[in-house]
């Protein structure tokens, strides 16, 4: 007899409807029986998939972890350049551009000083975003636009170092301030051989931080 659930479907729904719940009341205002309540479902489905709502949040942060390293995947796939220096410019500034309709990123910016967060933010980096990097800078190493000895090492110092130490809602920062920063790291990559930052991302993520309201304004 054929399931008349489908159990992908179902840890999606509760996905959404959770993150929903969490942005527009709070993670910590939001119970399991509000979550089944706006699902309509028994309290067992709810159970069988997630144990407490705790493993729901973590689920959540995992969704987007994967959705990112799969954004950053097809910007590097369908993104054509003249060299691999150029292409990683142009992902870097299409990264801020192709923002999704719908993003959990909201619902864990509350989350995001948790030490077990910003641990998962990293080993994501590192297992998962590093490695899309690095075949793009090994392209610039035979292509000669980029000129390195460490492409592991280049990819990962600057994916941690763009999204954890460069990121102000780690740190709460102005908009001066954070443009100074991402100025130092646009100089350290280029002494690694990767000249990658130009000004104008540099303004446009200064510029997205503040919309989001992470930094203050100058």
């Amino acid at each position: 007899m054929p399931r008349k659930n489908n159990p992908k479907k179902t840890i999606e729904s509760i996905l959404s409807i959770s993150a929903k719940l969490f942005l527009e009341n709070g993670y910590d205002k939001t119970s399991i029986q509000d979550i089944i309540n706006e699902l309509g479902m028994s309290k067992g489905v709810i159970y069988y998939h997630f144990k407490s709502k705790e493993e729901i949040l973590d689920a959540i942060i995992n969704q987007t972890f994967q959705e990112s390293t799969q954004r950053l995947s097809e910007l590097v796939r369908s993104t054509q350049a003249a060299n691999a220096r150029e292409k990683l410019s142009i992902v870097l500034e299409k990264s801020l551009d192709s923002q999704q309709q719908y993003s959990y990123e909201d619902v864990l910016e509350p989350h995001v000083k948790n030490p077990q967060f910003i641990i998962a933010s990293i080993q994501s980096t590192l297992e998962k975003s590093a490695p899309i990097l690095e075949k793009v800078i090994r392209e610039g190493m035979k292509d000669g636009s980029i000129m390195t000895d460490h492409p592991k090492e280049c990819a990962e110092t600057f994916l941690i170092l763009i999204t954890v130490w460069c990121n102000p809602i780690f740190s709460r920062r102005n908009r001066e301030e954070t443009i100074k920063q991402l100025k130092f790291l646009q100089h350290t990559i280029r002494l690694l051989g990767m000249d990658i930052m130009s000004d104008r991302l540099i303004h446009k993520l200064a510029g997205l931080y503040e919309q989001e309201g992470v930094i203050d304004g100058e």
